[in-house]
């Protein structure tokens, strides 16, 4: 008997791409305890919280709530890698954070440790809980603000006290092993800050996914969005700045060995990444990696100056800020590849500051702009060795500024010039690039000392990042023209910049199918009779047709990925085969004809028509995350 065939054809997901996830939520191991924080929870403020006696795999969720939580407190345990302590927001429906406030905080309860004026959240150093190093720590999806003078606060001990010009809303002063992930940390001195020290060097800091802004004190250099020193630190995925306005600081300033940035939108700063020497501790120095820094896949964006020549010209700073103290500088290499680098000052810029001849800069694959006259552009100034192979520069640009510079600079005749870079919509700060660009296609391979540094992912406005798909080669910048973005201006030319015609969600010819599913069936998206359906076929197949699915397939490099499922009831839960730009993963139970013939692929079941009265098939499809 012929039984029933039903084809199921959905996207994975909600229709969306599949971004990399950043805020996310894991179960808590088994014999952990969860703390709840907020309306409806056991604990009304996070005041009331057993601080002092968290326990690896311990997790405290803290739920948003319209009015910020007036606390602060020290995290001063340890967790583990399989059970790290998680201190965790909860977000409101439509996605915003619990806000932790600083002024007029109180101190939680039972809770002894120095520091108090340097910070809202501390990690590290306490009296009670007993001292130790923290590690494992992870602390997401919280906004910690306003930690800075003339705020006030009351300590352990019940006085009122006023913070310091260099608080931060977020202080690790030692710990091992620390993630804070999809957190905004505002309104403070610093605002994100690791100490080191020789005895005690912070070790393994990740930040991803966090929006740091606003922080500073008027007229001070001396106070940053980020200023951290530690052995291995990762920034990826965040937003920083600006600056909180009048603030002279820098963007990120960091002291570490092992630093890498990558795939950031650094925006503002007397400078966008001040990267000098481990001045508070030797084993920083003394590490192998303190000599190799990493940043790249960043957009560096340096807006125009209320009053031009007022602020630092200088974009980022590498080597040491104490030449008294110059046998400590870096005095290695800064590798600087596939970042855009975006000037709209009107007086001058330097791309670079090298510190002495023994820093060296590798920048290669970068797009060097600026919407003013090239000759405002200049690469170096004051020393180092600068190595440039294949970016692309603004005709016009100068090698140095009027200051000078007394190291050598090679490659510049690997240079792409031009009068534009051929940005999406420079305006609106879309620095990813259109067809035609001379930006294409054009980079060199990496450094073999960057080999472990492949660029695979790329930043997604904001605090998002999503797979690196090249069409050919990659692309030189931060941004790459994928295969669904070429799609796109194909399709909608300058409508592409209109979201609500060529987003992954937009349906333009009302067809019930969005642009995603159209891109990933090669169908028409202008067109309501251009359908994406994959169909169901009989398999030949000896002893008895089976059923089928069959499906138009983009040939790769595609970026998407799809999955067949299968089985007997409506859930099926069977795998069949996942097809990807890396190749067919097979799934237990099907067979395939392991084919693309005219863009169509068939996958079938174990079970013939005659043996099963239903069979079910879906297809998913996403974007690789």
């Amino acid at each position: 008997m012929v039984g029933h065939l039903i084809a199921i054809a959905k996207l994975a997901g909600t229709l969306a791409r599949a971004l990399a996830a950043v805020a996310c939520i894991a179960a808590p191991q088994a014999g952990a305890t969860v703390y709840t924080v907020g309306p409806g929870a056991t604990h009304a403020t996070p005041l009331t919280v057993p601080w002092a006696t968290l326990a690896p795999g311990d997790v405290v969720e803290i739920r948003w709530q319209a009015e910020p939580y007036k606390a602060k407190w020290v995290i001063c345990r340890q967790g583990s890698a399989a059970q790290p302590i998680t201190v965790r927001g909860v977000p409101s429906p439509s996605g915003e954070l619990p806000v932790i406030e600083g002024s007029n905080a109180t101190t939680a309860a039972g809770l002894n440790y120095t520091g108090g004026t340097r910070s809202l959240l501390k990690i590290g150093s306490a009296n009670v809980p007993a001292d130790t190093t923290p590690q494992y720590i992870v602390i997401e999806n919280l906004h910690l603000r306003a930690a800075r003078p003339p705020y006030q606060f009351t300590d352990h001990a019940g006085v009122v006290r006023s913070y310091v010009n260099h608080t931060a809303p977020l202080w690790i002063e030692k710990g091992e092993h620390i993630t804070v992930r999809n957190c905004t940390l505002s309104d403070g001195g610093n605002g994100f800050m690791v100490s080191s020290t020789d005895a005690l060097p912070s070790r393994d800091i990740l930040v991803e996914g966090c929006h740091i802004h606003s922080n500073g004190n008027l007229g001070s250099l001396f106070e940053h969005n980020v200023y951290t020193a530690a052995i291995g630190i990762v920034f990826q995925f965040n937003r920083l700045g600006p600056l909180r306005a009048g603030a002279r600081g820098n963007n990120l300033k960091d002291r570490s060995a092992g630093l890498v940035v990558r795939y950031n939108w650094i925006e503002a700063g007397n400078r966008q990444l001040d990267l000098v020497h481990g001045e508070d501790s030797s084993a920083i120095r003394e590490a192998p990696e303190y000599r190799t820094t990493f940043v790249y896949g960043n957009v560096l964006l340096e807006p125009a100056p209320p009053v031009p020549g007022e602020d630092n010209r200088q974009r980022v700073h590498y080597g040491g800020d104490n030449d008294a103290l110059s046998a400590q500088y870096r005095k290695g290499t800064l590798h600087f590849f596939h970042n855009t680098v975006v000037s709209r000052r009107t007086d001058m810029t330097a791309l670079f500051r090298l510190s002495t001849n023994e820093e060296r800069c590798d920048a290669r694959n970068n797009v060097l702009y600026t919407p003013s006259a090239g000759s405002t552009f200049r690469l170096i100034e004051v020393a180092g060795n600068l190595v440039l192979t294949q970016n692309w520069i603004k005709t016009g640009w100068q090698l140095t500024t009027p200051s000078g510079h007394a190291g050598n600079v090679t490659g510049t005749a690997t240079f792409l010039t031009g009068t534009s870079p051929s940005f999406a919509d420079e305006v609106a700060n879309r620095f990813d690039l259109r067809p035609g660009s001379p930006a294409l296609d054009a980079a060199a391979a990496l450094d073999p000392a960057a080999s472990a540094h492949a660029v695979n992912r790329e930043y997604v406005p904001h605090q998002r990042s999503k797979t690196r798909t090249p069409n050919s080669s990659p692309d030189l910048g931060a941004f790459e023209l994928e295969p669904l973005d070429a799609w796109r201006w194909q399709e909608f030319g300058e409508s592409s910049l209109a979201a609500d015609i060529s987003n992954d969600l937009a349906d333009p010819d009302l067809d019930g199918a969005p642009n995603f599913l159209e891109y990933s069936s090669a169908t028409d998206p202008l067109d309501g009779a251009s359908l994406p359906a994959p169909h169901l076929v009989a398999h030949p197949v000896p002893g008895g047709d089976h059923p089928a699915l069959r499906f138009r397939r983009l040939n790769p490099p595609a970026g998407v990925v799809y999955r067949v499922r299968w089985g007997e009831t409506p859930s099926v839960t069977l795998d069949g085969h996942v097809f990807s730009d890396t190749g067919i993963s097979p799934g237990s139970g099907v067979t395939t004809d392991q084919g693309n013939v005219e863009g169509y692929q068939t996958v079938r079941s174990l079970i013939p028509f005659s043996a099963a009265d239903r069979q079910f098939f879906a297809l998913d499809v996403a974007l690789d995350p």
